[in-house]
């Protein structure tokens, strides 16, 4: 959550720096123009680029867009848009803490900085609602609802859909005729434009974001430029600049400033600035051509570009996971110095000890090897719910046994090892050439029943498995004690479930809960299926190389009959599944 929030605040500031240089672009033109670059800013703090980001990774599945995708574009893109990670908000606290203190500070502090910023709008509001029920009718002709305050307040627009146009006693009195129809015109422009109402969406913005100094800088320049836009019109309608220069300066002298910004006043802004403008008589610059098609090619772009992200991105994590693209993505992969490829005679899962720069495997078949480098391991990160089917190739490659033993240049972990550089082993000794298809097989959701989940929720903090570094200390996530009455798991995932249960049942397990927390779980099964567990090897989430699992049927229907117990359904359909085809391969030569 952190490392999101952080990422929106990120591409919110670079927007608004993009809409402040706009508004350099057009400083020359009418006001109006550049308060709707400076309010386009402000409205970016509601919207993340997730959202339209989250449209174009549908997008991103096409084709068309995996062709034209370039991995070094799409990483830069990403790195731009989301240069900080979603780990932020899962980094573990000390050891034995129980609770993460770190989030509640923050939104501590938070509710009291949003609280101050309410207070004192509060006040505000109660001065104007004051001075408003004080307030009587007054016959003068306009497009709104006149009334006159005995208070000390300057002329101001309140309301935001039923604008009421609110005037200080004996205004008419203290100014001159056209000083008094410049300054009315001036707050009739605010009721066009509705001003009042993107005021208070951008002082939401403020009371939300008050932290972030831009926000505040974005507020300022709303209120300076739609001055300059109602100052820009009343001397269209015709109105003589000094007569309404000084009308402005004479209630500036008699009244006091509309305390909220959402109250479009007269005297709001920097007035030295406004009075230059208003007696030097310059018009603004109508808009060429060229600036209609930038401003134009602008709002294209601020909705095109977080969907083109999105595209990019969402095919680079497609290109990902295919055989032989981190190789092509510009990425070196480190190769293994001396590698020895020798047949043996019976299986081993490959207990051997595990050293940073050494793979030793165990003894396997080519099929079996393929599994873990270009599934679990095969974008050099672990992947536990990756689960390749490697199909075609001759009989051999599900029988005959072979025994790896290799020896990095580095200190290359066995994550890498274990994925793009056995890879390329693969392919060279093996001569393999192969391909990837997409078909429809048999698979589980895990689903929310209508009830809701029934699961405790996990206290404290833990490190999550680390496959490099498998002794993360003294508490780690997702552990696992087997009993007569079923499974003790603690600090478990839906992503941790679906993986045992990929283990267990034999088929993809697809995680439609939309929950990420970690849980404490009792899956409750019958004594035959938890000795089923017992005796049959079984790896907890994060160790891929656990033996192929038990399909026994009352195996599977005491599971499901434990998940429902959890409030959660696993629900048998069809879905994509990820073949590996050996189009052809040959035995190794010896070594």
């Amino acid at each position: 959550m952190i490392g999101e929030l952080t990422n929106h605040l990120w591409q919110s500031t670079l927007f608004a720096i993009a809409a402040g240089l706009l508004t350099v672009a057009f400083r020359k033109n009418r006001a109006e123009v550049r308060y709707w670059l400076w309010f386009g800013a402000s409205i970016k703090f509601f919207i993340p680029f997730s959202l339209p980001m989250g449209l174009g990774s549908y997008a991103g599945w096409a084709p068309v867009a995996k062709r034209v995708a370039a991995p070094a574009i799409s990483f830069t893109m990403v790195q731009i848009t989301q240069p900080f990670p979603n780990a932020l908000a899962s980094a573990p606290s000390k050891a034995g803490a129980t609770v993460d203190w770190v989030p509640l500070v923050i939104l501590g502090v938070w509710l009291c900085g949003f609280g101050a910023v309410l207070l004192i709008r509060s006040r505000g509001w109660l001065a104007i609602r004051a001075a408003l029920r004080s307030s009587t009718p007054v016959s003068i002709p306009a497009t709104v609802e006149v009334r006159s305050s005995p208070g000390l307040l300057e002329p101001g627009v309140v309301g935001l859909f039923r604008p009421i146009l609110l005037l200080p006693e004996g205004i008419a009195e203290r100014l001159r005729p056209p000083q008094f129809e410049a300054v009315l015109a001036h707050e009739l422009c605010h009721v066009r434009r509705r001003d009042n109402l993107t005021s208070a969406i951008h002082m939401i913005a403020e009371a939300v974001f008050w932290f972030h100094p831009l926000v505040w800088w974005i507020g300022a320049r709303l209120i300076e430029e739609r001055e300059r836009a109602c100052d820009e019109a009343v001397l269209s309608l015709g109105n003589e600049p000094r007569d309404y220069a000084e009308g402005i300066l004479n209630v500036c002298k008699s009244y006091l400033e509309s305390p909220l910004s959402c109250v479009s006043g007269v005297t709001g802004s920097n007035l030295k600035k406004r009075m230059q403008a208003i007696l030097t008589g310059d018009a603004p610059s109508r808009l060429t051509f060229a600036k209609k098609l930038a401003l134009a090619a602008a709002g294209m772009a601020t909705l095109a570009v977080p969907i083109v992200v999105g595209i990019i991105s969402a095919a680079h994590v497609r290109a990902q996971s295919q055989p032989g693209i981190l190789q092509s993505a510009a990425m070196v992969i480190p190769k293994f110095e001396e590698a020895s490829i020798k047949p043996c005679e019976a299986f081993r899962s490959g207990k051997v000890p595990e050293s940073p720069g050494r793979l030793q495997s165990g003894c396997k078949t080519l099929q079996r090897f393929m599994q873990g480098a270009y599934g679990s391991f095969g974008n050099g990160h672990v992947t536990p719910l990756s689960s390749v089917t490697i199909t075609g190739g001759p009989a051999w490659t599900d029988s005959d046994l072979y025994e790896i033993d290799a020896q990095a240049g580095g200190q290359e972990g066995q994550v890498m090892m274990k994925g793009p550089m056995l890879q390329a082993l693969l392919e060279d000794r093996f001569k393999l050439k192969i391909r990837r298809e997409t078909r429809e097989i048999p698979v589980y959701e895990l689903t929310v029943d209508k009830g809701g989940p029934k699961l405790q929720p996990f206290q404290g903090s833990c490190i999550p498995w680390d496959y490099d570094h498998p002794n993360p200390g003294p508490r780690q996530c997702a552990t696992a004690r087997l009993a007569s009455d079923g499974i003790y798991m603690e600090g478990w995932t839906m992503a941790d479930l679906c993986y045992f249960f990929l283990v267990t049942l034999g088929q993809p397990v697809i995680d439609k809960t939309g929950n990420a927390e970690r849980f404490n779980v009792h899956l409750a099964l019958p004594t035959e299926a938890a000795e089923t567990l017992r005796h049959g090897a079984r790896g907890a989430p994060g160790r891929t190389d656990s033996a192929a699992s038990t399909t026994d049927p009352s195996l599977v229907s005491a599971v499901k009959t434990a998940v429902k117990k959890l409030g959660l359904n696993l629900e048998a359909t069809n879905g994509p599944g990820e073949f590996i085809v050996i189009d052809s391969a040959e035995r190794p030569s010896e070594n």
